[in-house]
């Protein structure tokens, strides 16, 4: 049953218990019909006089490619710029400040960027890919956002835990942590991570046991790799969110990681999101890289220059 039917019903049951002597099934066609043949939402004419339908989501991938520039010299030109990036352009203004649309696409899109940041990653995609999950040393988010340090550690007990439920010794240790984006591993996870593991499986690469770090920093695969003594460890882990799309995800990958490290170890595939590197894909050349990676026995800017 759709919202017209329902409210269709709703108004039917409400006249009928007050007492009205018209049947229900009469009342209930009535609205129907009126329903039917009500006129559309109305546009709201916003600063410049840009027409926004309410009933319009102005988030969407296909709204943000209308130009909103009023009589542009060349509007085939500015449609083939837009399909090209996601950067606000052909936006025009009105006088000295932005239009109504481009106003509150900001600031939903700003809200997107904000909850992928605060929120946490559902338990229940976490239990439903069958991974355990262990907190690094920070105890809150205000403490993870403000003390990076901290999100790159573990307690001797997180240690054992890991320790104790993830094979030793393999080729790989793959794992997934929140970082600055919860909403990227809740967009991404389920799609590369199997893609990943099935592809290294098929090389005959041996793969941990793979589970979830909350409050995690990059760093924090350092001390990961030295607790299972794994060859390459692989953390696919959110990234800072931006007003463009607040689910890109990266794979930052090292070679016989240890703690203090040089960041120019790491080897990084960025850009995963549906408006990017496609999770799938992502999964498929992180498979590739991670191969290459072990014969090299080298990573980061030393894979690059041998």
């Amino acid at each position: 049953m759709d919202n017209n039917d329902l409210l269709s019903r709703i108004i039917a049951e409400v006249i009928s218990e007050m007492g009205g002597n018209v049947p229900a099934s009469a009342v209930e066609s009535a609205v129907k019909e009126s329903i039917s043949s009500a006129s559309p939402a109305p546009a709201y004419s916003g600063s410049g006089g840009t027409d926004i339908n309410i009933t319009t989501d102005i988030t969407s991938k296909e709204s943000k490619a209308t130009p909103t520039l009023e009589n542009p010299a060349d509007m085939d030109s500015l449609l083939r710029m837009k399909s090209k990036t996601p950067a606000r352009i052909g936006v025009g203004r009105a006088g000295g400040r932005l239009k109504t649309q481009t106003l509150l696409t900001l600031r939903a899109d700003h809200a997107a960027a904000k909850d992928a940041v605060f929120m946490d990653v559902d338990p229940a995609l976490l239990e439903k890919m069958g991974l355990f999950s262990v907190t690094t040393l920070c105890t809150d988010k205000n403490q993870f956002l403000t003390r990076p340090d901290l999100g790159r550690r573990f307690s001797d007990e997180a240690i054992r835990e890991i320790q104790s439920k993830c094979v030793k010794n393999a080729d790989v240790q793959i794992y997934a942590s929140d970082g600055l984006s919860s909403t990227a591993i809740k967009a991404n996870l389920e799609n590369i991570l199997p893609a990943i593991m099935d592809g290294l499986k098929s090389k005959g690469i041996s793969v941990g046991t793979p589970f979830f770090v909350k409050f995690g920093r990059v760093g924090a695969e350092d001390a990961i790799s030295e607790a299972l003594g794994c060859k390459v460890v692989c953390v696919l882990i959110g990234e800072r969110p931006g007003l463009a799309t607040a689910e890109s995800m990266s794979a930052y990958i090292a070679y016989n990681a240890t703690v203090g490290m040089p960041e120019a170890r790491r080897t990084v595939v960025s850009n995963i999101h549906s408006g990017g590197i496609a999770a799938v894909e992502a999964g498929a050349y992180i498979a590739d890289l991670i191969e290459k990676i072990l014969k090299a026995k080298k990573s980061g800017v030393e894979l690059q220059n041998g």
